[in-house]
């Protein structure tokens, strides 16, 4: 099971942004009532008291949504809140002056009831409106992220006819971007042979395998068409195995693994021999989460963990690792959560953790002394200097490398231009899910990366049309609650996706009839209440998480550490050392 490590928080300037909505951070409730109380108040109003506006590429539909909920509150609702003027006197008091009769005791004991009515108006004002307001407000955020489903652009039986005839010689490739098949997804079934949660799954470069990594120690490659595993070994990590990957170009015969003890290891699959080498190539002083593979590289990856540190293995060397940079802001370590490479600039990478800020960095331009190495950071604007401490629990490059997808904790799905300046504000949010319990992932679907899919604590699947922001489709993933990986086959409209069951899980377009989005409504909205309220009590809440996540995390019962001798030649690179070796560690 993903689940948090020790935090590094780090910190940025507070800077402003540039107009953001109401709901610029998903119409958060327990702020709204007092800014829809605010606009009812002062119609066309500016300053500083008044709510921003969001200055991002959905700014219209959050403004239209914004004045439509403003436009819901009655005339007379600042009557019933106690919102009058404190200045404004009594019918009595306004005989009094006018008969000009003297201030004695009585008038004493008015002016004590005047002052403490004033004070009740003014406490009255600070308390946020009524329930059924706050459920209007919630209801019509719900009905502005359930739209009906765009007309499909891609029309089947002309594409299918054009091929018939030979003008179209990409259907398989355009299939797999259109929204028909998307909202045709349904499971197909699961593959069993895990003993624990799986934290990972990932195709092979021909989408021949499928490689599963989890809980209970090992990796499993499947024939997923066949439904069978073709082998299962253990890693020879001594924890929880976060991420495998089949590296590219390399005949399917070596895996890259990293796990919560900090080791990153390369396992060689050879073809006829029964045995399985696993041998260690870093190690980092904290859990290690993600592996980012270069494009077409057999032999290179990026690997980063809660350590804040970034290695660079390269499997040509004697010493495979070495490290390219420690992510700090303001001298503090900020641990990482993600990491990825841009397949148009392999030079340049992108890494993001336990605060609000994606940096990315090339690595032939990374200066200690000049801003940490970073080239640029992207953040959303609200969230620059905000109490949430929101941070980054995935982010993936669209295919092309223009675009930069993130996923915040407990907060929304954003979409960057990668080419744009350091500190660029967002280009689309994406809303609906939840991901707060464990650290869950993001990515893509489609061969141009049309559409964003994302698991959800719900146990839900979400798929967005990545131009219109707007929810695609909507499927009940695991049982057990949270989907935390989820994997685009490389030419086919199918996907893999893992979480806290422990069984992957392939998915295709085969259902009868298009999505009708179910129950949708229900789960976004409950989403949203139960975000809400963790934001008003997040320190005892996310406690609870994590007692409940610790409790999972003991698989030292089963798999107890054993102090060994290590060899003088197995010298393995850790997050304070410079150097890096070839290691002999093998099981």
């Amino acid at each position: 099971m993903s689940g948090y490590g020790s935090s590094t928080d780090g910190s940025g300037e507070h800077s402003e942004p540039e107009g953001s909505v109401g709901t610029a951070r998903g119409l958060h409730l327990s702020s709204q009532p007092q800014r829809l109380w605010w606009a009812a108040r002062h119609p066309g109003g500016s300053g500083d008291a008044g709510p921003p506006l969001l200055a991002s590429a959905e700014s219209q539909s959050t403004d239209t949504e914004s004045e439509s909920i403003v436009s819901g509150i009655p005339e007379d609702g600042a009557e019933a809140t106690g919102q009058n003027s404190d200045s404004e006197p009594t019918d009595e008091w306004e005989e009094r002056e006018q008969g000009g009769e003297e201030v004695g005791a009585e008038e004493q004991e008015v002016a004590a009831a005047e002052q403490l009515q004033g004070q009740s108006r003014e406490a009255s004002r600070r308390r946020p409106v009524s329930v059924p307001d706050e459920q209007a407000a919630l209801q019509e955020w719900v009905d502005s992220e359930t739209s009906a489903l765009p007309r499909p652009r891609w029309q089947v039986l002309r594409a299918l006819r054009d091929r018939q005839l030979g003008s179209r010689g990409r259907f398989v490739y355009e299939a797999c971007g259109a929204g028909l098949f998307v909202q045709r997804f349904r499971l197909q079934y699961g593959l069993e042979g895990h003993s624990g949660c799986v934290n990972s799954v990932h195709f092979n470069q021909r989408g021949t395998w499928l490689a599963s990594s989890s809980d209970d120690l090992t990796v499993i490659v499947w024939d997923w068409v066949r439904q069978r595993a073709v082998m299962a070994f253990n890693t020879g990590h001594r924890n929880n195995v976060f991420q495998a990957k089949f590296l590219p170009n390399c005949g399917d015969s070596t895996l890259a693994t990293c796990a919560r003890d900090g080791q990153v290891r390369i396992a060689q699959l050879p073809a006829i021999s029964l045995s399985r080498v696993s041998r260690r190539v870093a190690q980092h002083r904290g859990a290690c989460h993600k592996v980012a593979l270069e494009p077409d590289s057999p032999v290179k990856f990026l690997t980063a963990g809660e350590d804040a540190v970034v290695f660079a293995v390269d499997l040509r060397q004697d010493s495979p690792a070495s490290r390219v940079v420690v992510t700090k802001e303001n001298e503090r370590r900020v641990g990482l959560y993600a990491v990825f490479v841009n397949p148009a600039n392999t030079y340049q990478f992108a890494v993001g953790g336990r605060d609000q800020f994606v940096r990315i960095y090339d690595q032939r331009k990374i200066h200690k002394t000049h801003n940490y190495g970073v080239l640029k950071k992207f953040c959303p604007h609200h969230l620059v200097n905000c109490d949430s401490e929101s941070f980054i629990t995935c982010l993936v490059y669209s295919h092309d490398g223009t675009e930069l997808l993130v996923s915040y904790n407990d907060e929304d799905i954003y979409l960057f231009q990668s080419s744009h300046a350091d500190g660029a504000q967002y280009l689309k949010r994406y809303k609906g899910h939840r991901n707060n319990a464990t650290v869950k992932g993001v990515n893509f679907y489609g061969p141009r990366s049309e559409f964003v899919m994302s698991g959800s604590d719900c146990g839900h699947i979400f798929l967005w049309e990545k131009s219109s922001c707007q929810i695609v489709q909507f499927m009940e993933g695991d049982r057990a609650g949270n989907i935390n990986c989820l994997e685009p086959h490389p030419y086919l409209p199918v996907m893999a996706t893992s979480g806290l069951d422990h069984d992957p899980k392939i998915w295709a377009p085969t259902a009868k009839a298009t999505t009708k989005l179910i129950g949708l409504h229900d789960v976004i909205k409950k989403n949203k209440q139960d975000r809400d309220g963790e934001e008003e009590g997040h320190n005892y809440l996310f406690d609870s998480y994590m007692l409940s996540f610790l409790m999972h995390q003991f698989p030292g019962r089963n798999h107890p550490r054993r102090r060994r001798r290590v060899p003088h030649g197995d010298r393995v690179l850790n997050a304070e050392s410079d150097e890096s070796s070839v290691s002999s560690d093998s099981s």
